[in-house]
């Protein structure tokens, strides 16, 4: 970040920052965020750096007496901007791509100063308020029936565990209060597909299922879980004495974006009394696209369900929304109330500290809020839709041309592919798309990644980004074949 070199700070003397002195580098804090939105395409969508490379402009001590404020964002634009990563950059087509919109980051600068922490109610009234009111609305926006509530986690991987936590407390083993260690209990068993998120296998890992506790499930030709084989892995499991307790569905996986046939394995569930948590971390937002809504059948039958507006709703980082039929079903299994914690409303009041591991709750609603304001379910679905139009002009782009291929279905604004030049062998083709991928990351212009399909490197290219146009994604296309040429 640029300063004025003509005149530099002196080191602060007060107990904080004078307020004369915060506006005045607040103003220009603003006006480069605003620069920086406007322009991202001047920066490197992946930093030119090496491992190290930024902590070696880095002193080794802290600094003895505090420094300006000029000093400092001097630091900031010539050491730490060079070497980030890029996400509000339109050629971001890595992971799955978001953004940062202007509302979202207004709302976390006021967030930041109210540094409000609404862990009871008491200690954050419209905070908790705010929270559920805008859960709610995004609850309405996705076609979600009343009766879920919603909750704030910091990702989908925390919002998972949480379901798992809850699903495993309904089992009635009491392992909140006695634990699973020194007991003669049956091994717990949790089911999702061969493509769900490592989140899943996280979760079973922390709430002491253990790794081999989670049981990967068969998929179909598009990579959707089978509710078949989901329904003999558990019979087979019964008989073995294994208690299964949770199913994990998907609305958008990651490597794929495909779909798992919620309806029939909310079948399976209710038969055999399992509770069944949703990952619609990704595609969950598409729901809120009217000819979309489809993605969400049988989600209204589900326990838990989890989307992440800073996946594809252009709040940042971090913001999940944990969804429950039965709320009281988290309560029980990470409510305690402290003696000091204790207050005069009771039961009356949602306090946020009783949903989730964390006792300190931010203030993330605000920027979901503002957000939703600033867009409307009708600017939401417009941007989604048009996300949704590039992406099926890419897929079609590779599907036309013979030296392309796609790698699996595309229903949301992914798309995998590879490289598939005429006359080269099956096993030249993972490391040649590889040499192909670090070519276009080369160019600072564009950013894709990968991802494996049927053990074969797949290229993905996923567009989520406010900024991301047509023009962006003829590039891409353009870099690519150009990339594909010079990698031979």
């Amino acid at each position: 970040m640029s300063t004025d070199e003509t005149t530099t700070s002196a080191p602060h003397s007060g107990p904080d920052m004078d307020p004369e002195e915060f506006r005045r580098y607040g103003h220009q804090v603003v006006d480069w965020i605003a620069e920086f939105i406007a322009h991202p395409e001047r920066h490197r969508v992946l930093p030119d750096v090496r491992p190290g490379d930024t902590s070696a402009r880095l002193p080794a001590s802290p600094p003895e007496h505090g420094e300006g404020m000029d000093a400092i964002l001097r630091d900031f634009g010539d050491v730490i901007v060079p070497g980030l990563t890029q996400w509000n950059h339109p050629g971001f087509l890595a992971y799955f791509a978001n953004t940062a919109s202007g509302p979202a980051i207004l709302g976390e600068m006021l967030t930041a100063a109210l540094n409000n922490n609404a862990m009871l109610w008491r200690t954050g009234p419209s905070a908790t308020e705010l929270e559920e009111r805008a859960l709610d609305w995004l609850r309405q926006m996705m076609g979600l029936p009343a009766g879920f509530h919603g909750t704030i986690q910091d990702t989908a991987s925390i919002s998972t565990l949480v379901a798992v936590c809850a699903a495993r407390e309904r089992v009635g083993l009491d392992i909140r209060d006695q634990g699973m260690s020194g007991r003669d209990l049956p091994r717990l068993r949790l089911y999702c597909s061969r493509e769900a998120h490592s989140s899943v296998e996280r979760a079973g890992i922390v709430a002491g299922i253990g790794r081999a506790g989670t049981r990967t499930v068969e998929t179909d030709a598009e990579f959707r879980m089978d509710p078949a084989a989901l329904e003999r892995a558990i019979v087979e499991d019964l008989a073995a004495g294994v208690k299964p307790f949770c199913v994990v569905a998907t609305v958008g996986t990651t490597s794929t974006t495909s779909i798992d046939p919620v309806p029939a394995i909310a079948d399976v569930c209710e038969r055999h009394g399992l509770w069944l948590h949703v990952d619609a971390a990704y595609g969950g937002a598409a729901a809120v696209v009217p000819e979309m809504r489809w993605v969400m059948e049988g989600c209204e039958r589900a326990d838990s369900l989890v989307v992440n507006p800073h996946k594809w709703l252009f709040v940042p980082m971090d913001l999940s929304a944990l969804y429950a039929r039965d709320p009281q079903a988290i309560r029980r299994a990470f409510a305690l109330l402290p003696a000091y914690l204790v207050t005069s409303e009771g039961a009356g009041v949602t306090n946020l500290m009783d949903f989730g591991p964390a006792l300190g709750k931010r203030f993330r609603a605000l920027k979901l809020w503002m957000t939703l304001r600033y867009f409307g379910a009708q600017g939401f679905a417009e941007r989604i839709r048009e996300h949704l139009r590039l992406a099926r002009d890419f897929a079609a782009w590779i599907d036309a041309d013979p030296a392309w291929e796609r790698m699996a279905p595309a229903p949301f604004s992914l798309v995998l592919y590879r490289h598939r030049p005429s006359g080269m062998a099956d096993d030249a083709l993972d490391a040649h798309n590889e040499r192909l991928m670090d070519a276009v990351n080369a160019t600072g212009e564009i950013f894709v990644s990968h991802t494996r399909v049927h053990g074969r490197f797949a290229l993905r290219l996923a567009i989520g980004n406010l900024r991301t146009d047509a023009r962006t994604i003829a590039r891409a296309w353009r870099i690519l074949r150009d990339a594909a040429a010079s990698v031979g």
